[in-house]
């Protein structure tokens, strides 16, 4: 059952077997298995509950203000400062990303095995667990006919340029290609958690609060008892009623941003230190092509192909589509009268994106009055990848047939053909030049074997505090160059097999 705001009269106080806090890839799935295997869990979501016949794919103010923290306005303080984005509500992430999914690279697993004591984590012992979460959410092949023009025109620029090109996979059922995805999917064909393992729980009999904010874990003689909380008015954002929950077992999957704040507000420290350190961003350099002919891109499904031609090099390359307000946005500032442009050019406009593997490591803060700030710099290799990504992907659109790109970079804001690409590395950018955006948070609750250079155990238990364990992005050691959503639901649906059998030491 469903408990929104307008249901609650007055404080609550639950006992149960499992505290879930975070309702995204890594908390729902811990809630489905952990109650098909007996347990009475209880999923806590910050954020409202929307279904298919709520999302207004037409007013893109209203699906950002109801879907995203912060109404996607959240950035990365640094050098350059990254605006990102995290779903708050039912389904968390998974309800407004892409619905990519990809394994976790074997050149990654490889090294979580052998710098991190994580020795499980082969391909072959982590299959079962990719398995079954790519059953439950139809990780499948987009159909040639709902790919669209703009992700055909990556492919063609890119097997001009001679690169290897790979078709995406994606969590959907019968997808129509309404290329909405980023403001949650007006048929309901992406399989969001919302869509997927949610309806599994709820069937099941679970319990999900909506409009609760998880104030601190509750711990007691080095152990997990619960959390307390407040329900929040969605319109006027006033706490309300007290929340109280009491368990054996806590699993927080907040997000790599909101679950080590949430820790440290607790009063919970790391032996190793590291709660909130190893920050991992997967920066995102974009591209805007324009073409003669129109491409218009929203329609067909959303990002059809990705060139991993430079995956050695932790650069992948795809297209992605957005409506026109948050297009605006992705115009370089130094242009004139960018409304006009997008007005003129918006049907002809493709929008690419190179996601760099990073090497760089920011921080999550606990700033005054619970303010949560993330910090992050670029290094110079993480910077040099970057432009050269924005370089190659500018060539495989001027070999597609744009006529102009404009570029992420202060002082260069377009160039019109392929022959001006050499004056992108004779500008002598810095990385306070290059504007950056992601949607990919990852490591700060990183996972290992070691409690000296780790916080959770490779079962995703808190190092030193028993029956708290974290199942979201926080947990990876380190950047893993591909959409994290598969990875993350392996390694929860991994965690909650560990509760489910050893479940008896925790009462």
């Amino acid at each position: 059952m469903i408990h929104q705001y307008q249901d609650i009269q007055k404080s609550v106080s639950i006992s149960a077997d499992v505290c879930v806090v975070g309702s995204g890839a890594g908390g729902a799935t811990v809630a489905k298995e952990l109650r098909e295997a007996g347990y009475q869990v209880v999923l806590i979501e910050e954020g409202g509950y929307f279904d298919t016949k709520d999302y207004r794919t037409d007013d893109t103010i209203w699906s950002t203000t109801h879907l995203y923290r912060d109404a996607g306005a959240t950035a990365i303080v640094g050098k350059p400062s990254i605006m990102y984005a995290e779903g708050r509500c039912l389904g968390g992430s998974t309800t407004v990303n892409g619905g990519m999914c990809w394994r976790t690279p074997e050149k990654i697993m490889k090294r979580w095995q052998w710098e991190k004591r994580m020795t499980d984590f082969s391909p072959q012992k982590m299959d079962r667990y990719f398995s079954r979460a790519e059953g439950i959410i139809n990780a499948s092949p987009i159909i040639p006919e709902a790919i669209n023009r703009d992700s055909q025109l990556l492919k063609l620029g890119a097997e001009k340029a001679g690169y290897e090109v790979r078709a995406n996979l994606r969590s959907a059922k019968t997808c129509v290609g309404a290329n909405m995805c980023v403001m949650g999917c007006p048929t309901g064909a992406k399989q969001s958690t919302l869509q997927s393992y949610i309806p599994l729980y709820l069937n099941n009999g679970g319990e999900v609060y909506t409009n609760c904010r998880v104030q601190r874990v509750v711990t007691k003689r080095g152990r997990a008892i619960g959390v307390d909380g407040y329900f929040v008015d969605p319109i006027t954002k006033k706490r309300m009623h007290k929340f109280k929950v009491r368990s054996k077992v806590v699993v927080v999957s907040c997000g790599a941003v909101q679950t080590p704040a949430l820790l440290m507000k607790s009063g919970i420290k790391s032996e190793s230190k590291l709660l909130g350190k190893n920050l991992i961003t997967h920066p995102n350099a974009k591209v805007l092509a324009v073409f003669d002919e129109p491409v218009y891109a929203w329609k067909g499904v959303n990002q059809g192909f990705q060139i991993t031609e430079f995956f050695e090099e932790g650069i992948l390359m795809a297209v992605n589509f957005a409506p026109p307000s948050i297009a605006a946005l992705a115009l370089p500032h130094e242009l004139p009268n960018p409304m006009q442009i997008l007005k003129d050019e918006f049907h002809h406009m493709v929008m690419g994106a190179a996601l760099i593997e990073d090497t760089s490591r920011g921080q999550v803060r606990v700033g005054p009055m619970g303010t949560v700030l993330p910090f992050y710099n670029l290094n110079s290799w993480d910077f040099e990848r970057a432009v050269r990504a924005v370089s190659l992907l500018t060539e495989v659109f001027f070999k597609a047939g744009a006529r102009k790109c404009y570029l992420p970079f202060t002082g260069m804001p377009e160039i019109q053909s392929i022959d001006e690409i050499p004056k992108i590395f004779e500008k002598n950018l810095k990385p306070k030049d290059i504007e950056l955006m992601t949607v990919h948070i990852m490591g700060t609750a990183q996972m290992g074997g070691d409690p000296k250079r780790s916080v959770i155990n490779t079962h995703g238990e808190f190092h030193g505090v028993k029956g708290l364990f974290v199942a979201d992005a926080s947990v990876f050691p380190t950047s893993i160059g591909v959409n994290p959503q598969l990875t993350i639901m392996a390694l929860a649906t991994r965690t909650a097999e560990y509760i489910a059998n050893q479940f008896r030491q925790y009462l």
